[in-house]
């Protein structure tokens, strides 16, 4: 099982979608048949069958053992992945683009950027799994609470002017065997900030 899996094909998108089987998917991160699975969910052995066949169809579960129980065989099956991340690909000719209106101000460009983001690496990571071998990645993640949009815009600026200062020092744009990597930055309020305590 995969931690995480890249899901760029429409139909698996739909399939996936779906809440019978976005549940069966999650009780599925560990292996299961289609009788323990319906007991579970409190739903018909065939209604379960028809939604694992789907899932099956797709890659999104994949076939661990088959067991005979009387006259009977009896599927197990499981997840093909912790988690699911669907692709913008699926989206097609309407997925967002930042090479349309790019504006460091706009959260529109910066949704472009997120979404270039988890359809390149996606991409990055299927291509890695199947070679079994580790996609060489760097990402930081933090919050920060500015007392004003001044220093807001401050702190941007200074950003800014360091990863240009990096990106000038380390770019080599003739080195033999040299691979381009992308560099995306952001900053946006966060969701659900920490309540204040004391």
């Amino acid at each position: 099982m995969h931690e995480v899996a890249v899901i760029d094909d429409p139909e698996a998108a739909e399939v996936s979608l779906d809440p019978v089987r976005a549940r069966l998917l999650a009780e599925l991160a560990e292996p299961g048949s289609a009788s323990t699975l319906a007991h579970r969910l409190g739903l018909p052995r065939q209604k379960v069958n028809y939604h694992l066949r789907a899932l099956e169809r797709h890659g999104l579960v994949e076939l661990v053992e088959e067991r005979r129980k009387g006259n009977m065989t009896e599927r197990v099956l499981q997840a093909s992945a912790a988690s699911y991340v669907i692709s913008p690909n699926v989206l097609g000719a309407v997925q967002p683009d930042p090479a349309q209106s790019p504006d460091r101000l706009s959260a529109r460009w910066l949704l472009a950027l997120g979404s270039r983001l988890v359809r390149e690496v996606g991409e990055l990571l299927t291509g890695a799994m199947q070679a079994r071998k580790r996609l060489a990645t760097f990402a930081i993640d933090g919050e920060i609470r500015f007392a004003s949009a001044a220093d807001r815009a401050a702190f941007a600026d200074e950003l800014a002017g360091a990863v240009t200062q990096l990106v000038s020092k380390y770019h080599d744009e003739s080195a033999p065997g040299g691979r381009h990597h992308r560099i995306v930055v952001a900053v946006h309020p966060s969701v659900n900030p920490k309540k204040e305590t004391g």
